[in-house]
């Protein structure tokens, strides 16, 4: 796969936005887990700018708000003609008293705290407020975060489709497209179930994904996928590790989906990488790459905390892998027969 191949989020949108198939996650640059100094996240993004990567995309979320605030500072350097940006609604920074500071899995953090608003004035907030943070209103798609059970609970998420639907809150995400003040609306979750439901409540232009399309996971292949190419909505896919097994292999200590993998996964990873190893293929390469074979995926985003993570992920992304591996993966039982998996183009060598 080359980097610089660029595909369309959908044939639907205002303004096209091509999305290089490797995009930068920023989360990391929120200082998740540990501290990030300014000049390495300085650094970061420029590595990712030079090497080609023209996705970017970020959150209030990520540091409370720094993430986007170093992003501001990268997009003086950049060509913003050139990129597209994505961030995020759902979560509104209210200024608070030291105790009362909700930094999530984040560190150094500003004194903020998180207020959960899906509604028209929330959006709004929000929207105007990631604008003041990154200093562009050149922003392209605004995903509403977290939206879904995983993080509110089943009711809650029932509470917050009505915040969206009936208190205004997915009018304001029209009303901003509409104006051509961003080009594309989505979602950024967890699940793929909570996608498939908004799609039958509305129209949305794509969703930024973390896993749930994966090496280990292809149940979005029965239903949500297919609606997604018939109803024209991009995938994002974040997260193409499972919270970290997919690129470590099955060693002590292995993540999956943001706790210790259970026993049968780690036999299964196992057995993944056996199966790349007979082919001198890195586990990791063919969990970036195996997702964008599907036609709605669009771009994977990996995270990177580093210049050198983003040089790793440019070399995983290219790294060739031939035809056979996908095909032994599917004869053992291993993906999905019916997962459409990454092609060459003819130039490849």
């Amino acid at each position: 796969m080359r980097l610089s191949d660029t595909t369309l989020l959908n044939n639907r949108t205002q303004r096209p936005l091509p999305l290089t198939q490797l995009g930068f996650g920023g989360a990391p640059l929120g200082n998740l887990y540990r501290r990030i100094s300014e000049a390495d996240a300085q650094a970061t993004l420029d590595a990712a700018w030079d090497a080609g990567i023209r996705y970017f995309d970020t959150a209030p979320q990520y540091g409370l708000g720094r993430s986007e605030l170093r992003f501001a500072d990268a997009l003086t350097r950049f060509d913003q003609d050139a990129l597209i940006l994505s961030t995020k609604v759902g979560r509104v920074l209210h200024d608070c008293a030291p105790q009362d500071v909700t930094p999530e899995a984040f560190v150094d953090v500003p004194q903020k705290r998180i207020v959960f608003d899906y509604t028209y004035d929330g959006i709004m907030r929000s929207y105007h407020d990631s604008v003041a943070r990154l200093g562009t209103d050149r922003i392209d798609m605004l995903f509403l975060h977290d939206i879904d059970a995983g993080t509110h609970g089943a009711a809650g998420e029932d509470e917050k489709l009505h915040e969206l639907f009936s208190q205004g809150g997915y009018r304001a995400l029209t009303e901003l497209r509409s104006a051509g003040q961003i080009a594309a609306i989505g979602a950024g979750v967890n699940t793929w179930q909570i996608c498939e439901r908004l799609l039958g409540e509305a129209d949305f232009d794509g969703f930024l994904l973390a896993g749930r399309y994966t090496l280990l996971e292809q149940d979005p292949l029965d239903s949500f996928l297919p609606l997604c190419v018939a109803r024209d909505v991009g995938i994002i896919l974040g997260g193409p590790y499972n919270s970290g097994i997919l690129a470590t292999g099955a060693i002590d200590g292995a993540r999956y989906d943001y706790a210790p993998a259970p026993d049968h996964i780690m036999d299964r990873v196992r057995k993944l990488g056996a199966v790349c190893a007979d082919h001198a293929v890195p586990l990791i390469a063919a969990a970036l790459q195996f997702p964008l074979g599907h036609p709605a995926v669009k771009t994977v985003i990996p995270g990177a905390a580093n210049p050198s993570e983003v040089r790793q992920n440019v070399q995983i992304f290219e790294t060739p892998i031939p035809a056979a591996l996908w095909t032994d993966l599917k004869s053992q039982g291993l993906i999905r027969p019916d997962a459409p998996v990454p092609q060459e183009p003819p130039h490849a060598a």
